[in-house]
């Protein structure tokens, strides 16, 4: 039996299992960093599906790492499992419905991604002990994708240094390798504080923490001029230092979110909005104190890993859609508005066969997407990104949903716990697993792999976060 035919038939074996694990995950709907329920879960199945597992990771309550094997190589599958705040829906529904109205909700779809990442890393655990494969398996849980930056810590505490290969996906609307860098992120607070006085008969006694807020904005505003066009920079004011308008604001608080496509960029940048910030503090007389929250790094691809990724992903093929999923995706795309509908023609326009599909009417991708490389960075930003400087790493997407929705939105939830998912994660699994193999008894992709990092990664991983900051739980 040749590795496709092991792959499929090991996944397909534990895919009603696995569609459980996936739609009990959906059901915690938990916060990033405070997945208990969906940590505890997942690491029971690692478990019983003969793994080791070891919890609190970086000193994280939900973060664990589960492995089987020893020595070289060792291959990691990244799984991710937080939801999104408002996002709550009922499964399968295709208006908006929900469940527990204001509650969190798989609204990207991380409770398909944790599971499909560990039936991949299950398949191919059966294949090492089957065939006596020497090597390790792991699987990473990763909490806090959307809120909470869990893989930087993982990667600033060295729990990625050994690693040889490592393989994730995403739930998506296309099949396709993710050859897309990511933009870094740097979360960061600027906390003023100033004295008070009585706004209109000792104006001059008081110091306002909210003159330095609005004087750093203004101040930030103009600076985005003179930085690269690809950065992105936005904030929200945290605290704006009461209610009362006849007392000078003493304590005011401004949350940035400093963005670029490489993590050397955005630290630049942010060196220089830290400078605006102090010019600020000056002009009204405050004290400032800055407090980086959390950073995360671009994601780099690695080429000739992510190849073996998409020869895995022509051999698996697209999900197998039946009617009754194809009818739930076009009523999704019924409530989707013509901007969201003409978003999917603009981006995936490179993609002829596709387009051709989707103007007869297709409303599910049932095709995988040709291999591109150079694409642009996507507007987003990852964690994986970190995992990405300290081992070669590669990705795919795989379709859980109707051609175009939208990420988190309600639509989405409501995919991410139907058959569409289940269909999307057995292929997704296969995918990862197979390519997995690949790598495990090539050693020239490995080598390959390393010194494509090594040539990418700028001399190594540097970490954006202080060495002494820890995770916000």
């Amino acid at each position: 039996m040749d590795k496709k035919e092991f792959v499929r038939q090991a996944v397909e074996a534990k895919q009603q299992l696995f569609n459980q694990v996936s739609d009990q995950i959906w059901q915690f709907a938990e916060a990033g960093m405070k997945e208990y329920k969906s940590a505890e879960y997942l690491e029971k199945v690692a478990q019983d599906q003969g793994f080791s597992v070891e919890t609190g990771v970086a000193g994280i309550p939900t973060a664990f790492i589960a492995s089987y094997g020893s020595g070289k190589p060792v291959i990691a599958f990244l799984g991710e499992f937080d939801a999104l705040p408002g996002l709550s829906q009922k499964a399968a529904c295709p208006v908006h419905d929900e469940l527990v109205p204001g509650a969190y909700g798989h609204g990207c779809g991380h409770n398909c991604l944790g599971a499909a990442a560990l039936a991949a890393a299950s398949a191919v655990k059966e294949y090492m002990a089957q065939h006596n494969v020497s090597g390790t398996v792991r699987y990473y849980g990763c909490p806090g994708e959307e809120y909470g930056s869990a893989k930087a810590f993982m990667a600033r505490d060295g729990f990625f240094d050994d690693v040889d290969a490592c393989f994730t996906w995403h739930p998506g609307d296309v099949n396709r390798a993710w050859l897309n860098s990511s933009l870094a992120n740097l979360s960061v607070f600027f906390r003023f504080k100033g004295r008070t006085a009585h706004a209109a008969a000792a104006p001059h006694l008081g110091r306002s923490a909210l003159d330095s807020c609005e004087l750093m904005s203004m101040g930030v505003n103009y600076l985005r001029e003179h930085i690269i066009p690809e950065a992105r920079v936005h904030y929200a004011y945290v605290d704006a230092g009461g209610k009362a308008p006849n007392v000078v604001q003493d304590h005011a608080a401004v949350h940035y979110f400093i963005r670029a496509p490489k993590v050397a960029q955005m630290m630049e940048i942010y060196e220089r909005i830290c400078d605006v910030a102090r010019g600020a503090a000056l002009m009204a007389g405050t004290e400032l104190e800055i407090q980086i929250h959390e950073g995360l790094s671009d994601y780099i691809p690695n080429i000739p890993l992510t190849k073996a990724m998409q020869k895995a992903l022509e051999e698996v093929g697209a999900p197998n859609f039946d009617e009754e999923d194809k009818k739930l995706a076009a009523a999704i795309r019924e409530t989707l508005t013509p901007d969201q509908l003409n978003a999917v023609k603009a981006r995936y326009a490179s993609c002829p066969e596709l387009m051709k599909r989707i103007e007869e009417g297709a409303v599910l991708c049932d095709i995988v997407m040709p291999y591109q490389e150079n694409g642009p960075a996507m507007s987003g930003s990852t964690d994986v990104g970190d995992a990405s400087y300290c081992a070669p790493t590669a990705q795919i997407n795989m379709a859980t949903e109707a051609l175009g929705t939208p990420g988190h939105t309600w639509q989405v939830t409501a995919q991410s716990c139907s058959s569409i998912a289940h269909k999307g994660n057995e292929k997704a699994a296969q995918v990862m697993a197979l390519a997995a193999l690949y790598a495990m008894e090539d050693a020239e992709l490995l080598e390959q792999a390393r010194e494509y990092l090594l040539k990418s990664n700028g001399g190594g991983y540097r970490c954006p976060m202080p060495a002494d900051l820890k995770p916000t739980l």
